[in-house]
């Protein structure tokens, strides 16, 4: 009987672990925190209320050391620093509820003019979405392919 190791990972028959199903790309995004990352973007008007998702809006996800201590990159429009700034409590408590588990520790603010990055990062979603289309229709598995199609669609849709 052989045992699986990297050289015979290929000849083995039964079963593999749910790791080895995926392109090497989409293991990468999921270590990242990347699905939490567009579930954030994706509920954020929903999460915040309409007073706080009008000057704010999420930028980026720091991952700390193992899965906790997680710090989210919001920006603000100018003149609502004040406002998030004494908000942040409330921003994690929303956020670590819909999740169920702490996932946020921090909140790190950065102030910007325009509306136009907030299009800019719909746009790189889209982007990110059509880029990994073909990296899926590569899986195997009909499940996982079906899943990872829905994610597509919700981040589509956004």
């Amino acid at each position: 009987m052989r045992r699986n190791n990297k050289e015979t990972a290929s000849y083995v028959q039964g079963l593999r672990s749910f790791n080895k199903l995926l392109p090497k790309t989409i293991k990468n995004i999921l270590k990242k925190s990347g699905y939490n990352y567009l579930e954030i973007i994706n509920n954020w008007d929903k999460l915040m209320g309409i007073d706080i998702a009008k000057v704010c809006y999420p930028k980026s996800i720091r991952k700390g050391p193992g899965s906790l201590n997680n710090t989210l990159t919001l920006t603000v429009k100018r003149g609502n620093e004040i406002l998030i700034e004494y908000s942040k409590k409330k921003i994690i408590e929303k956020i670590n509820s819909y999740f169920g588990y702490s996932f946020i520790d921090k909140i790190y603010l950065k102030s910007e003019n325009s509306e136009a990055k907030k299009k800019k990062i719909n746009n790189s979603l889209i982007r990110f979405s059509s880029k990994f289309e073909k990296e899926i229709k590569q899986i195997k598995n009909q499940k996982v392919k079906e899943s990872f199609d829905k994610l597509i669609k919700v981040i589509k849709n956004g």
